[in-house]
């Protein structure tokens, strides 16, 4: 008895083990790239490179307008995909008869999220460039992206409604609301903490995307107004100064002001998770 319970707590010791090992060797390689990117990167981080365009052969000065394109294109994403992704969800969880219409539509969602981003901006530039003529803009690169956005913020927003308890509903069809009042003024509601969690962590994937929007938003380094016009992403600016060598500082300042815009959205959307947990609490 006495050798089975030491066996017991020894194989229970070595898996949390195995799993603190695991735990901390993700923390460890988060934490050295991080480090290594802010060590390199730092040096070239000022108001200049914030708000300057880069100019001459090595793509000297800053990166002004590829910050405003990277906003640019990614609000205009998110202000397609959230209205269309929102009311899908309100579909599939409070409208739909659970049969195998409803399967399909979430089988084809998870699939639309694993599509790869290089496929999906082939895509984009066969649709949105060539077919509907709208060139190299923002207006392709925001609905091309959006496709990559919407099984995200869809099926976030369809897990939020689900969550919902079953009460709220009740007392709301119990005061005579209709089906559409209880959804859009207490269901939505009580939801829209996740919902915007799953908005920002979609925007965050946007934001870090190079292959779709080099596809579909081109490389002009000009400063963007219109949705018809063309852009350089920050991506697709660091791409274009790491793989051809012309300027590796200002590369590693370009990924360091990326990667604090997307660990941004991420703590933004662990912070909301986190507020929602002690309102409810």
């Amino acid at each position: 008895m006495g050798s089975t319970v030491d066996l017991k707590r020894l194989t229970n010791t070595l898996a949390l083990g195995a799993l603190w090992l695991a735990a901390l060797s993700t923390v460890a390689v988060l934490g050295t790239l991080i480090l290594y990117v802010v060590v390199k990167g730092v040096g070239a981080l000022s108001l200049e490179f914030i708000f300057t365009a880069p100019h001459g052969v090595r793509a000297e000065g800053g990166i002004g307008p590829t910050i405003v394109a990277t906003v640019y294109v990614t609000g205009l994403a998110m202000l397609i995909v959230t209205p269309v992704a929102v009311l899908a969800a309100v579909y599939l969880a409070e409208y739909a008869t659970q049969g195998r219409l409803v399967r399909a539509i979430r089988f084809a969602a998870d699939s639309l999220a694993s599509v790869p981003s290089i496929v999906m901006g082939l895509f984009g530039f066969a649709l949105f460039v060539e077919a509907m003529h709208l060139g190299f803009s923002m207006l392709s690169a925001a609905l091309a992206l959006s496709f990559l956005m919407l099984p995200i913020v869809m099926r976030t927003t369809e897990e939020a409604i689900r969550a919902v308890p079953k009460y709220i509903r009740w007392g709301s069809y119990g005061l005579g609301a209709t089906k559409w009042q209880t959804v859009r003024r207490t269901v939505l509601p009580a939801a829209t903490p996740r919902i915007i969690t799953g908005v920002i962590l979609a925007t965050g994937r946007a934001v870090g995307e190079t292959a779709v929007v080099i596809y579909t938003m081109g490389t002009s380094i000009n400063l963007p107004v219109s949705p018809l016009d063309s852009g350089r992403s920050m991506t697709t600016h660091l791409y274009i100064l790491a793989t051809e060598g012309i300027n590796l500082q200002t590369a590693y300042g370009t990924a360091l002001l990326l990667m604090v815009m997307i660990l941004s959205f991420n703590l933004a959307a662990r912070l909301i998770v986190r507020k929602n947990r002690r309102i409810q609490g």
